[in-house]
């Protein structure tokens, strides 16, 4: 392939072209000119099938969260034949339920100077000018019918008293944007849009498959066909075809094994796809949240989210005397450091997350940390009950107080709240053109699986609100485009070679995992793994953590494929494999993650490297060598190719982040 231009020296120790080469640049194929009208003309410029034959399309979608859901039940009422597939035993058991904190919108109903045009400058500043921006153009444009089909569907957005839908602000924005349920917000639209899903299933336009992990994609002449897929009860191996394929199966910030995400969040679906040829963009690009609950003991699985709505009234500190022991209600004001109000006192507590979560990280490193392991700085509501009293901010936040009263014993209504950063949202995904279609024909992608939205850096509430654009509006008008060029195409059979070998391929892995015969269980690798990435690629990475880390993970990965041991059979219920094969994928993944951090010699949003870094500790782009979007492909010798999509930036200039 020809070489790139986006190519950048690093210390001469080392040596990159040992790790990765360099291939040509992809396009975004967006069209050209005003990127904020570049949606409004992509959409009268796609093709369209028309009602009869779309019962001739059969498509596929894996997984049922907000983006999956509604892609399905969208695609199902237009009349397409959809095959709906959930390793849950419910759709609405997705992962988007945990998302509390709200759905932004720049519906402007708020008189405070929203706009879309500010929608699009926060989300591109936000991501630190590595995201696509007629991606974030639309993004703002389909936000505000958004929340109108989510309003209409059943989701019960707050109130204000005269009844119009109630806002507040999120981190990175100084205008009221985000719309929600209390703090609920993920749950009640879920539980909306699997509702909508399942009025599909009744009608017969879907079909759908719970209890079934995706395990391959199927790639036949070029472009996708089907995938393959274990059945978690009976573990049946089977292939199911179509027209199309729809991956919405979510982020893979379980990698770290401690994350804010659910247990069994995983990255199999996407990587098998990067597997079989689709890009990965940026996956290095991983968000720490600054409002998690901290580790509090050495056994512990995961991680807990607080919702970042909570930095509306709540004031984060320390001690400003390090290793200060007293209670926090025996600090005074005077002793006490509310950092982010004094280091940004422009965006104060509601700074964006890369900036909040480094500034924690800081402080805790630098010996203000609290709580019994030092490893956590206090979110305090005290101000805000006696300005506000303790009815609205149980109105507010009440099950997040509750939730937090439970996990920890702790009533934050009388002592602060202790968070920590935590591995939470990737924005890094499968790389995909303006179409949401990724190099592999006929594979699209929505959600946090994707790439395009973010950049370097969420914005807290544009999760929800991506993968509602991607599933109501923007998939079901950009797989008929797709699907309108092959209409009278048969589905590949069930003997297809390409069907017959990933079938095979699947259950050939499945037995070598299963046939090694070591002595440790996969969680074992993983919470090791996790450490390492901790250490070597998390809130902070240099090139010393990085090629540690990379070292640390080979052996790890061969020590994994000698020394596993899988309990039970194949053929049957068996968590010890789902695992196993998910911690294979991460241990690929992984190392991926810190070649792509090593690569990119800049800091940029969430992505930040001690090297590049400006006189005051913010993070210190290199827009000259580095303006563009790292997409890797996969090799059969295992040195990966990295291509670039150069990102260009015309309504929002490029210019450096201030929050301050």
């Amino acid at each position: 392939m020809a070489t790139s231009d986006h190519d950048a020296p690093l210390p001469p120790t080392v040596n990159l072209d040992s790790l990765r080469t360099l291939g040509a640049d992809v396009s975004a194929g967006a069209p050209d000119g005003d990127p904020a009208t570049a949606w409004r003309r992509r959409r009268d410029a796609y093709r369209v099938v028309g009602p009869l034959n779309r019962r001739k399309f059969t498509v596929i979608v894996v997984g049922t969260g907000l983006a999956g859901a509604g892609c399905a039940a969208a695609l199902g009422e237009l009349g397409y034949q959809v095959h709906s597939f959930t390793f849950h035993d419910a759709p609405r058991r997705a992962h988007s339920v945990a998302a509390q904190g709200g759905v932004n919108a720049a519906r402007a109903r708020k008189v405070d100077n929203d706009s879309i045009h500010r929608f699009v400058v926060d989300t591109v500043k936000g991501g630190d000018f590595r995201a696509r921006e007629a991606d974030a153009f639309r993004l703002a444009e389909e936000s505000v019918r958004v929340i109108d089909h989510l309003n209409a569907i059943g989701a019960p957005f707050a109130r204000e008293y005269g009844g119009p839908l109630a806002t507040r602000s999120f981190g990175g924005v100084q205008v009221s944007r985000t719309y929600y349920t209390r703090g609920q917000t993920g749950q009640q639209l879920q539980v909306a849009t699997s509702q909508a899903l399942l009025r599909q299933v009744a009608a017969g336009t879907v079909t759908l498959h719970t209890r079934q992990e995706m395990l391959d994609l199927i790639v036949a002449d070029g472009r996708a066909q089907g995938i393959v897929t274990r059945d978690l009860v009976t573990g049946e191996i089977a292939a199911q075809t179509a027209h199309a394929v729809v991956l919405a199966t979510g982020g893979y910030g379980t990698v770290f094994f401690q994350s804010t995400l659910a247990r069994n969040c995983n990255a199999t679906a996407s990587w098998r796809a990067h597997r079989r040829g689709a890009l990965m963009a940026s996956p290095s690009f991983i968000q720490f949240h600054p409002t998690a609950l901290p580790v509090n003991a050495p056994w512990q699985s995961k991680t807990t989210l607080m919702s970042e709505s909570l930095r509306n009234d709540g004031r984060i500190w320390v001690p400003r005397k390090a290793g200060d022991d007293r209670a926090p209600g025996d600090i005074p004001d005077a002793d006490r450091d509310y950092y982010l109000e004094r280091k940004y006192p422009t965006y104060g507590n509601l700074t964006p997350r890369d900036v909040a979560s480094r500034a924690a990280r800081e402080q805790i490193e630098d010996g203000h940390g609290v709580g019994p392991l030092r490893n956590s700085v206090y979110l305090d509501f005290a101000d805000a009950l006696t300005r506000l009293g303790k009815p609205i901010i149980a109105e507010r936040y009440g099950n997040l107080f509750s939730m937090y009263h439970d996990a920890t014993g702790e009533n934050p209504y009388e002592v602060p709240m202790r968070i920590a950063p935590a591995a939470h949202f990737t924005m890094g995904g499968l790389w995909s053109d303006y179409n949401q279609m990724t190099s592999i024909p006929g594979l699209f992608v929505g959600g946090e699986v994707g790439w395009g939205y973010h950049g370097a850096n969420r914005l807290g509430a544009n999760s929800l609100l991506s993968a509602c654009v991607d599933g109501w509006f923007t998939l079901p008008y950009a797989v008929p485009d797709y699907l309108a060029g092959h209409l009278g195409e048969p589905l590949a059979p069930q003997n297809h070679p390409a069907v017959v070998e990933a079938a095979a391929e699947v259950r050939a892995r499945i037995a070598r995992l299963t046939s090694i015969g070591g002595e440790q269980g996969p969680e074992h690798f993983h919470r090791r793994l996790g450490q390492i990435l901790y250490r070597g690629c998390g809130v902070s990475r240099s090139v010393a953590s990085l090629t540690t880390a990379i070292d640390e993970i080979r052996a790890l990965s061969a020590e994994f494929w000698t020394d596993l041991r899988v309990t039970g059979t194949e053929g049957s219920l068996n968590q010890e494999l789902e695992r196993a094969g998910r911690v294979a994928d991460f241990l690929e993944l992984a190392e991926l993650m810190c070649i792509d951090a090593l690569d990119r010699d800049e800091s940029c949003g969430a992505h930040f490297r001690i090297d590049h870094q400006s006189a005051d500790g913010e993070a210190l782009r290199d827009d000259e060598a580095w303006c563009f979007a790292s997409a890797w492909e996969s090799t059969a010798d295992g040195r990966p190719i990295r291509h670039a999509e150069p990102l260009s930036f015309s309504a929002v200039p490029l210019q450096t982040r201030n929050y301050r």
